[in-house]
């Protein structure tokens, strides 16, 4: 069982944000980005700020799915 986060991209790119403005506008560092890329470990924090800035809800960006 693991969390995974391929909702975040679909739901960025629906919101016109990317990557770099996550990096440039919003702070977000390019570590936490490579770990949500690679489906690491990621804060409640960061998960927080995310779902901020792109207006949505926790099951937007991540899934919880069973293997």
């Amino acid at each position: 069982m693991m969390i995974v986060f391929d909702r975040l991209w679909s739901t960025m790119r629906e919101r016109g944000i990317s990557q770099y403005k996550l990096i440039k506008d919003y702070h977000v560092s390019t570590g936490q980005l490579d770990r949500l890329r690679k489906n690491g470990s990621v804060s409640t924090y960061t998960l927080n700020q995310l779902c901020e800035i792109l207006d949505c809800k926790l099951e937007d960006i991540a899934e919880f799915r069973r293997q």
